[in-house]
């Protein structure tokens, strides 16, 4: 591959990527504008002319846009691609409704992305997070019958419980979990990422910069419209408390050679040849920053500062968006 490395997902799976592409700002975020297609479509060719073949989608991305907008993009290409989707989120306008996970919905889901798509089998299948009405064994094991039947190649979980990831690979082995780590959410290291390296189930690791908090370019107070108002991390004391920590991390880059962001990534990149950063992107001028990054070394003392200066429970307030 070309400037990248790979990462397998799981025992006895795939070969992908250590780096992988997320498509979600590709398409309206949550009812928000659409970017540019035309640019998105040349980001997934250029990332797929550099090594990256990881590209990670949710049915309900854009209301199946994004779906839609990948397959364009892998017309042709298919074998170059390795095709991630979520699946059991319901918006409406937008608005999250909830989940619906029960194993009829899971059958229908699935007709949908392959046809969205343009594609005969999806590489990794897997409900965005669990659904407490419906038991782990009926989801998953709804999913491996897809395996069976030929639509999924590999079975990945999302948004989970070191018990539920367990109990999901007592079912059928599990590839991969989709999980938000960063320098500032550190807290599926006690317990998640252990059972994780315990059961050889590969990480992909999204939201690498804390929605943006980690790039080094966030200013208190954000603007009145910033959706980021939403969450305590971001508001009042904690968001200059959290900044000031940050500018730990921008002197460390700076010395380095190297953006706040780049930083970010590769520390997520250092915690483990089973822990892939998955970078959301739209345009392909990113493209070269985040594949740098993937370079990036760190001396003992650089990473006990990082990881010092950003041990859990350091960034204070806490924010949750799915991705």
């Amino acid at each position: 591959m070309k400037n990248s490395t790979t990462i397998q997902l799981g025992q006895n799976g795939p070969l992908v990527s250590k780096l992988g592409l997320g498509c979600m700002r590709m398409s309206s975020i949550w009812g928000g504008s659409t970017p540019d297609e035309t640019e998105s479509i040349a980001t997934i060719h250029e990332a797929l002319d550099n090594g990256i073949n990881f590209l990670n989608t949710g049915d309900f991305y854009g209301a199946g846009h994004n779906e839609i907008l990948v397959g364009k993009a892998i017309k042709g290409r298919r074998d170059e691609a390795f095709i991630s989707v979520k699946f059991g989120a319901i918006f409406h306008n937008g608005h999250w409704l909830g989940l619906d996970l029960r194993p009829i919905a899971i059958k229908n889901f699935i007709n949908y992305s392959l046809t969205r798509l343009g594609i005969e089998t999806i590489d990794l299948y897997q409900p965005s997070r669990m659904d407490d009405s419906v038991p782990v064994e009926d989801i998953i094991g709804t999913v491996a019958d897809l395996v069976k039947e030929g639509k999924v190649r590999y079975i990945g979980v999302s948004e989970i419980t070191a018990d539920q990831l367990r109990k999901a690979n007592s079912v059928h082995p599990i590839s991969a979990l989709e999980i938000g780590y960063s320098l500032a959410e550190r807290g599926i290291e006690s317990d998640l990422l252990p059972a994780a390296k315990e059961l050889g189930i590969g990480v992909v690791a999204f939201a690498n910069t804390a929605e943006g908090l980690l790039t080094g370019e966030m200013k208190a107070p954000l603007a009145e419209n910033d959706y980021r108002n939403h969450f305590s991390r971001f508001q009042g004391e904690n968001l200059v408390h959290n900044l000031e920590k940050v500018e730990v991390l921008k002197q460390l880059a700076a010395d380095k050679g190297y953006t706040p962001t780049q930083v970010a990534i590769a520390w997520v990149k250092e915690q483990g040849d089973y822990i892939m950063p998955l970078v959301s992107m739209s345009r392909r001028s990113r493209l070269p920053e985040n594949i740098a990054a993937m370079e990036i070394v760190f001396t003992p003392e650089e990473m006990n500062t990082l990881n010092t200066t950003f041990a859990t429970g350091a960034i204070q307030g806490g924010t949750y968006l799915q991705r």
